[in-house]
């Protein structure tokens, strides 16, 4: 089983108030719905950072078009 980690976190009263409604409408935890948000968020910008990396590398490449 995987140990958790600790991460603290401060947010708007309002985000918390939404966060909270969330979790109370799914039935899940605030830190289920909190490590959910934060797994695609990170999925989108790591991809697209690779993306961008990527892309450079292309261009800085001999013979590249432009």
């Amino acid at each position: 089983m995987l140990k958790a980690a600790s991460v603290t976190v401060r947010v708007k009263p309002s985000t918390k108030t939404r966060l909270e409604a969330l979790a109370d409408a799914t039935k899940r935890s605030k830190s289920y719905v909190i490590e959910e948000a934060l797994e695609q968020y990170l999925d989108v910008n790591e991809w697209q950072i690779e993306g961008i990396a990527k892309a450079l590398s292309e261009a800085d490449k001999p013979g590249a078009v432009f």
